[in-house]
C-alpha cells in the first residue's frame, strides 16, 4: 500500500491553515518520530506540525484529516517493513530541481525529529553509532545539495532517484536500529485532535 497523499496537496494544506511546516519536513518529522517513539511519537508529531494553527478553523481540520491519513499509512509501512515504503515527495512531472529541494526539506524533517527527542546516554550511544551516525552525515549532506541545470537533468534525475532509493532504506533501518527505544509493539497511532485543543 503506497501513499496516498499527495505531496503538493497536504503542501497546500499546510500553507491554508497557517502550519510553518511543508509537506517534505512534515513526513520526514513523522518518520524519525515514529521511529523513536512510536504511536505516543505520532501525537507529539501532529501537535508540533499544527502548533500556532488555529484549532476551530475548518481549514486546519481539512490538514489534520490529511496527515492523519499520512500517519496511518507511513506507520503501516514501516512497522510491518513493507516494501512499498515512500518519501513524502513531488512526482515526477515535477522538475528535478523541485524534487531535490523537497527531499532536502524531507530530509532536514527527518534530522529534526532525531536531534530534537529527550536523549538518553543509550539513544545518544546509538546515533553516533553506525549505521545510524552514517545515515546521519549522508542526510546533512543531501540537505545541502542542488540540482544542476537543464544540460544535467537526466544525470540529475538518475542521482535523484538513487537518493530516494537510498533514504527509503535509510528510513526502514533507522526504525528497526530504534526498536528498543520504542518499547514494545504496539497498535497504529490513533490521533485524538482534543489532544491538541
Amino acid at each position: 500500500m503506497g501513499l496516498t497523499i499527495d505531496h503538493h496537496e497536504l503542501d497546500a494544506a499546510l500553507r491554508r491553515c497557517g502550519s510553518t511546516w511543508n509537506a517534505g519536513q512534515a513526513h520526514g518529522l513523522l518518520c524519525s518520530r515514529l521511529a523513536l517513539a512510536g504511536a505516543d511519537g505520532a501525537s507529539r508529531w501532529l501537535a508540533q506540525v499544527l502548533a500556532g494553527t488555529d484549532p476551530g478553523n475548518t481549514l486546519r481540520t481539512e490538514c489534520e484529516a490529511l496527515l492523519n491519513a499520512l500517519c496511518t499509512a507511513t506507520w503501516q509501512q514501516l512497522a510491518e517493513r513493507q516494501s512499498d515504503f515512500m518519501l513524502l515527495l513531488p512526482d515526477d512531472d515535477d522538475s528535478v530541481q523541485v524534487r531535490a529541494e523537497a527531499m532536502g526539506q524531507w530530509c532536514e524533517g527527518f534530522l529534526h525529529g532525531l536531534v530534537s527527542e529527550t536523549h538518553g546516554d543509550q539513544l545518544r550511544e546509538r546515533l553516533a553509532g553506525e549505521p545510524l551516525s552514517d545515515i546521519i552525515k549522508d542526510m546533512l549532506e543531501i540537505t545541502r545539495g542542488t540540482a544542476g541545470d537543464e544540460a544535467e537533468a537526466e544525470e540529475d534525475d538518475d542521482a535523484f532517484s538513487e537518493l530516494v532509493e537510498y533514504l527509503r532504506v535509510a528510513a526502514q533501518l533507522t526504525y528497526e536500529e530504534l526498536a528498543e527505544f520504542r518499547g514494545p509493539a504496539s497498535t497504529a497511532p490513533r490521533i485524538e485532535s482534543a489532544m491538541l485543543h
